[in-house]
């Protein structure tokens, strides 16, 4: 039988960070799997004989504890601790516990909050975690400098999800699955593409459940976060534009012609794109330029976190997604990748265009240079290079380009640039 917990890659990064007085600070989407992760790290610890307490501002009951941080102490100490109050300066084994607080985002001034708590140097260490980042990356960031380390949570990544499929047989050889079992990472692939990384969607076999599943995180989303971020009680201009995002990934967005087309301020679709961004619904992406004559500047483009609701959003999450839609995803899935590898290495990525029309879809700038990368959701069988690929290349003359596609494995050369046409699922495997 298929276990229902779906490992999760972020959980090694925080098992290491137990063992540090600064808060883990584990932001993401809402439904991603944070408070499972969060009890799977609180079970590991109850099994290694720790004392650990578990709170969420989701809960009536626990709401009282978080009223004063003398409130919250007490509960701390009653439940894990010695009985005392006393203020603690060492961070011994025999005397720590660890506390788990979900939801912190519910409480208001959360960062001065912990704060205060943290520099009362406690003998616990203290697991938090929030749904949408404005709070915690603004105004909590700021009051805990120094003390926490925001590990940024996501939805499954699509290794996160061949894994689970997989039952985790090829866990530590998936480029061998991926090259023998080809009509399964197909398949896997195009599943991934239309219904996204959600736990809940994929623990779920049946498209009706879900898509009543989609629905259910898409409708919290809006409940929970947006009405209480933006206190709009009216989503119809909110889901209107989602709907446009989605049917514009990786295209310039003109933010004037969109508000006009809403029929809403200009002020109000940059305070709604805002939001989208800090509830990780949506990610911005700016151009990359040096001369700003001749290149676009300002205008950016957009991509989802999950391909899934963006799917929903459009109505496209119960069927096969057609040629035009497929590359849309496609691109988006790309996207996904190149930003998990940018976050890895401290990479910066940026799109390409130029007032004459050209274009590429990435540029990664990395120490070692420029590295340009195309997405193309076609089986190419033979490479070929698009003249804007081959304009950015003579331009920049980068050592190495990529093409991505969906079968065609080979490196040509133009000039001194190593032009590399690989496979999509290659990509996780690429060291740039």
């Amino acid at each position: 039988m298929k276990e229902i917990f779906i490992k999760r890659e972020i959980l090694t990064e925080l098992r290491r960070h137990l063992d540090r007085k600064e808060i883990s600070l584990i932001i993401g989407p809402r439904q991603a799997g944070k408070t499972t992760v969060m009890q799977v790290l609180k079970r590991e610890l109850e099994r290694k004989g720790k004392k650990t307490l578990f709170l969420s501002l989701d809960f009536e009951l626990d709401k009282r504890f978080f009223e004063s941080q003398a409130n919250l102490i007490k509960k701390i100490n009653l439940e894990i601790g010695e009985g005392s109050s006393r203020i603690y300066t060492s961070l011994s084994p025999k005397s720590r516990g660890y506390v788990f607080i979900d939801e912190i985002q519910r409480k208001e001034n959360a960062g001065l909050f912990l704060k205060g708590i943290y520099d009362l140097k406690l003998p616990y260490k203290f697991i938090v975690s929030g749904s949408g980042s404005l709070e915690l990356k603004e105004k909590i960031s700021e009051s805990l400098v120094g003390r926490k380390r925001i590990f940024e949570f996501s939805t499954l990544s699509f290794k996160e999800f061949v894994n689970y499929k997989t039952d985790y047989k090829y866990e530590k050889k998936l480029p061998d699955f991926f090259a023998i079992n080809k009509d399964k990472a197909k398949e896997l692939f195009e599943e991934y593409l239309s219904f996204g990384g959600y736990p809940l969607v994929v623990l779920n076999g049946e498209i009706s459940e879900k898509k009543k599943l989609i629905n259910e995180i898409y409708q919290s989303y809006l409940e929970k976060d947006i009405s209480y971020l933006l206190k709009i009680k009216k989503a119809a201009d909110f889901n209107n534009l989602v709907k446009i995002l989605a049917g514009q990934i990786g295209q310039l967005f003109n933010l004037t012609e969109i508000s006009k087309t809403l029929g809403i301020s200009l002020p109000t679709v940059k305070n709604y794109l805002w939001y989208l961004e800090k509830t990780f619904i949506i990610r911005r992406l700016t151009p990359y330029f040096r001369n700003i004559r001749k290149e676009l500047i300002k205008t950016p483009v957009f991509y989802f976190c999950d391909l899934g609701l963006r799917n929903f959003s459009l109505g496209l999450f119960d069927r096969n997604l057609n040629y035009k839609e497929l590359g849309f995803v496609f691109e988006n899935f790309i996207f996904n990748i190149l930003r998990e590898i940018a976050n890895k290495n401290f990479y910066k990525i940026y799109f390409w265009r130029t007032k004459d029309g050209a274009e590429v879809d990435f540029v990664l700038e990395t120490g070692r240079g420029l590295i340009p990368i195309e997405a193309k959701c076609q089986s190419l069988t033979k490479p070929e290079i698009p003249r804007s690929f081959k304009s950015f290349i003579e331009k920049y003359q980068p050592s190495e380009a990529f093409l991505v596609n969906l079968s065609l494995d080979k490196t040509i050369k133009l000039n001194r640039t190593k032009v590399h046409f690989i496979p999509v699922l290659k990509l996780f495997f690429q060291d740039f």
